[in-house]
This record gives C-alpha cells, structure tokens and sequence, in this order.
C-alpha cells in the first residue's frame, strides 16, 4: 500500500516532519511518499499547496496525510478545505495550554530569538565547527576542550554521530579513527591515555561494515570482509581492555547512537 503525506510549515517544516515521521513510523506496512512544503506564510502560497495537495488526491484515489504547523488562523482555514485528512499540530496541543495556562497564545510565527536561543544556537555553531576541526583524527591538541571523543573503525559511524552531536545539542564530539596499526599494536594511540574519560567506542558488524565499505571502495583490501572481520574482532578486544563504554551502530539510526551515547555519558545537552 502507497499513501502521500505532506509536511507544511509556515517555517522550516522540521517539526511536522518529526512529528509525522514518528507517528508514521507505526505503520510499516505502507510505502510513504512524502513531500515538504516548507515557509507557507502567505495566502498566494497556501492556494498554491491547496491545489497541489488536491491534485494529488484526485490523481491516487485517496486522500493524503497532511501534518501541519501553521499558526495563522487565516492560513489554516484555506488549508482545511484541502481534500486531505489534516493533522494539525498546533490545534492538538495549543488549546489544552491555554486552558492549563488561562492565558491565550501568541500565534506567532517562529521561534523567538531570545538571548537564551541566541546562545544556544552560537553553542551549536561552536560545536559543528569543533567537530569539523576535529574529524577523523585531525588537531588532537584541541582534544582538551573535548566533551567526548568517539573512537571506531573507519566507516563505523564516527563522523556523523559526531556532527549530529554538534548541531542538534551542542556537544564538543572529537572522533578518532583506530588504525590497523593500533590494532597490530593491541594498544590505544599515546595521547588517549591523558584523555581516558571522554573516550567512547563505536561497535559494527563485519557484514555491515563490509557493505558500508564496498559502497564508497568496492574491490579494495580495505573493503574485504576478511578485513573488516579483523578490525572488528580486534578493536572490541581493545574495548573491552580498556575498559572502554561502547554502542553497536550497525542497525542503529545516528539519532538513536547520538542520545544512547548521552544516556550513557551524561552528559549535558
């Protein structure tokens, strides 16, 4: 089974993506085409989505799923003349706080920018340029400043769990590549042992490594699974000695690594 769904948002459309992405999930069974249609903010621009929206509805057969999270009141009755079956964020949850909070919203569009948002997005900003400057074994003087520093095979999910870190809770990720020579070697590189409590080890699967590998160098030393085999083998043992604290990324979403491994840190977002 195909069903459409539309995220419409008069900002970025991240939330109603979120949120439908979740909701959805629930139901694996059907194939969804989902389309975004973000900075809706003017009634030129909802007529528009409207119409596509309805053709989309005629051309299948079936209504689609729309999440939206317009605030304006005059936006969101043109939408509910769509020929889709609407989710609207906003009306689920606003209505409830103003009763619990005996006060109307705002409806304003956006998030505010206050100084606590300016400094929390100024803390991301920081931390994805710290991750950058840091990737894959770059300027280990900057280890220092480090809230963690993620340690794996090449290819085993170091780069992006570090970067999502970054941008989605402002943590300072360093991330190291453990080298066929650090295996051969059985031993962590020398400058880890100074910063032995913000190491953190990624696990993978041979089988899963050897696909992740082959897709970026196929028919290489590096990608073969007697290889991968190796690593993996090896640098769990190296874990393990060191008394290191580990996720398996093999069938693990970046988001899901990313909060695991602040679960298991503590540390703070």
């Amino acid at each position: 089974m195909k069903r459409s769904v539309f995220y419409l948002s008069d900002q970025t459309g991240l939330t109603a993506e979120l949120l439908g992405q979740t909701l959805l999930s629930q139901f694996e069974s059907i194939d969804f085409i989902t389309q975004t249609l973000p900075y809706i903010d003017s009634e030129k621009k909802v007529l528009e989505a409207v119409d596509l929206i309805n053709r989309n509805a005629q051309e299948n057969g079936t209504k689609p799923i729309l999440f939206s999270t317009l605030v304006q009141p005059e936006l969101k009755a043109i939408l509910h003349n769509s020929q889709s079956l609407m989710l609207d964020v906003f009306e689920h949850f606003i209505a409830p706080l103003e009763q619990a909070f005996q006060i109307h919203s705002t409806h304003r569009v956006g998030k505010p920018h206050s100084s606590e948002n300016k400094e929390a997005y100024d803390n991301r900003i920081q931390a994805v340029n710290y991750a950058l400057n840091t990737d894959d074994g770059l300027s280990i003087k900057q280890y220092a400043k480090a809230d963690i520093i993620l340690l794996g095979v090449s290819r085993s999910g170091k780069t992006p769990t570090a970067l999502y870190l970054a941008m989605q809770f402002g943590i300072q990720a360093a991330n190291y590549p453990i080298t066929e020579d650090d295996l051969e070697n059985h031993e962590l590189p020398t400058w880890a042992e100074q910063f032995k409590d913000k190491l953190f080890g990624l696990k993978i699967e041979a089988h899963r490594l050897h696909e992740i590998r082959t897709e970026r160098r196929a028919n290489s030393p590096y990608t073969s699974l007697q290889q991968c085999e190796f690593e993996v083998k090896h640098i769990h043992k190296l874990y393990v000695r060191e008394d290191i604290p580990t996720i398996d990324t093999t069938i693990r979403s970046i988001e899901e690594i990313a909060t695991k491994i602040i679960a298991k840190t503590n540390l703070k977002r």
